[in-house]
């Protein structure tokens, strides 16, 4: 009997005569937690829907052997039968539903032809001790935290039997906490005999985890790294994602030459009418030209809410305080006030508020500032072809074209084309929120080199993330927030992990 429980062998994928899985061999062990690595495009999450069905057979070259027996998977329910269970990023879950609805929608328990709701019930509740989730089953699925519904995912999965589950970015949107619950929780299904996939870009959470780990790079197997032998490293994983060593993620910028204050704001608060409550309180923050200034805190600190505060307002807080921009006090009554007074804001949903996912990288790019291209009333398609191709060449976005729809991007080029959607605004100021969440080490690194190459132009950046190694790593200076306040300020060379967490827990 193999020691493996899934083979796949010399699988082949093509998307209009573009090779993304190029001869990629992978193999899983029984009962392992098993990591997949790579950047954004080099073929993680393609392979994922090869093995799961959602690529059916015949539409791929290669096999697939799941317990020592070659599948030919035509739909996704030919895999989750078999006993394979994926849970991507963006999770598939009814809000309007309860969970134990969620929990078995699909899977219904019946008698005599009728659903047994009571029954239901009591499954679901033994199915939440199984993810150790202690919560009434009948709850709205969307008055529960993102972690809570990634392991109601989880346990809807092991409902239907599943020897091998596939977690697609778990832990993307999850704070530091609710990520360790994971962490824990698969090590636990180990224990119990089932195997795990996991694509991450967190490669903290990967030496963690992993038993061993594959590189995928360009649609190719790059190699398996052991973590019994040691080989799962930082630098290892790395060097063989991005095809070169990285001594320092960070970049370093040579110059420091901070000018005048260009933003700043006192005593500043805002109360939410929407949930009736006071979202922050009595903030005093400043930015001088040429400076990054990292904003850290915890989930539910504030930090979106003062972005969008100071950027017009859109949410329609009730605001009081001064704001003042390049030495004028301003009021924002929407955010093309703020575009207009040189301030722009990368939102942290890049799918969901910053692109149009349907419309390609021109139109997205173009769309901040069509009055730059416009003539008349009417937009130079000449001039936005060339504004376009001008950002995906600086900005080193990876597609065919111009053309290419912004959906099909990586995460790392879209997280590029809204970049560069707001640096053609021209503003002064760009806000940043989580600037490289769920894009991988080597785009990382390219979307700091470009934050460096603005702020030698003379930008000034407002970074907020929740990555402290990103925060310490690229800011100048440090606001850390809690519960709607800002409770320090730390110079870069006094800051480390432990007395930021200290302030963002007071």
């Amino acid at each position: 009997m193999s020691e493996y429980i899934l083979e796949m062998d010399q699988i082949t994928k093509e998307f209009s005569g573009v090779k993304a899985l190029h001869n990629v061999n992978f193999k899983v062990k029984k009962g392992e937690i098993h990591c997949l690595v790579g950047e954004n495009g080099a073929g993680k999450s393609t392979l994922m829907k090869v093995l799961s069905g959602v690529y059916p057979y015949g539409t791929y070259e290669g096999n697939i052997i799941f317990e020592g027996n070659i599948q030919q998977f035509t739909k996704i329910n030919d895999s989750v039968d078999t006993g394979i269970a994926i849970i991507y990023q963006e999770l598939a879950l009814f809000p309007d539903l309860s969970v134990y609805e969620n929990l078995f929608v699909g899977n219904e328990i019946q008698s005599k032809g009728v659903v047994d709701w009571s029954e239901t019930i009591q499954a679901s509740k033994k199915m939440l001790e199984k993810v150790n989730l202690n919560i009434n089953p009948e709850t709205m699925v969307k008055d529960l935290g993102v972690g809570q519904q990634q392991l109601i995912e989880i346990a809807k999965a092991l409902s239907k039997d599943v020897k091998l589950l596939i977690l697609d970015e778990p832990t993307a949107a999850l704070n530091e906490d609710d990520s360790e619950n994971l962490l824990k929780l698969l090590r636990e299904l180990k224990k119990q005999g089932i195997t795990s996939i996991m694509i991450s870009h967190k490669l903290k959470e990967v030496i963690a985890i992993a038993d061993n780990a594959t590189v995928l790079r360009d649609g190719n197997t790059i190699c398996t790294l052991d973590a019994s032998k040691g080989e799962v490293t930082e630098n290892a994983i790395i060097k063989n994602m991005v095809g070169r060593e990285i001594s320092d993620i960070y970049p370093k910028r040579d110059k420091k030459n901070f000018g005048d204050k260009i933003l700043e704001v006192s005593n500043w608060s805002a109360y939410d009418t929407q949930i009736g409550k006071q979202i922050l309180k009595n903030i005093n923050v400043n930015v001088r030209k040429g400076e990054i200034v990292g904003i850290a805190g915890l989930m539910g600190a504030g930090r979106t809410e003062l972005a969008q505060s100071i950027f017009g307002n859109p949410k329609s807080y009730k605001v009081e305080g001064t704001l003042i921009v390049d030495g004028v006090e301003r009021k924002f009554r929407h955010t093309s006030d703020a575009i207009k007074a040189g301030i722009a804001y990368v939102t942290e949903d890049r799918k969901g508020d910053g692109l149009f996912l349907a419309q390609d990288i021109k139109d997205n790019i173009s769309i901040g500032n069509l009055k730059e291209i416009a003539v008349s009333g009417v937009i130079n398609e000449n001039e936005e072809i060339k504004v376009a191709n001008e950002y995906k060449k600086d900005l080193t976005i990876k597609a065919p074209s111009i053309e290419q729809l912004v959906g099909n991007l990586s995460g790392g080029n879209q997280q590029k084309v809204s970049l560069g959607k707001w640096l053609f605004v021209k503003p002064n100021i760009l806000i940043l929120d989580e600037p490289t969440r769920g894009i991988d080490v080597g785009a990382k690194f390219e979307i700091y080199t470009i934050m460096n190459s603005l702020i030698e132009e003379g930008m000034s950046i407002i970074m907020i993330s929740s990555e402290l190694g990103e925060v310490l790593g690229m800011s100048d200076r440090i606001y850390v927030m809690a519960e709607g306040e800002i409770k320090g300020e730390l110079l870069a060379e006094e800051a480390n992990q432990e007395n930021i967490m200290q302030l963002a827990t007071q």
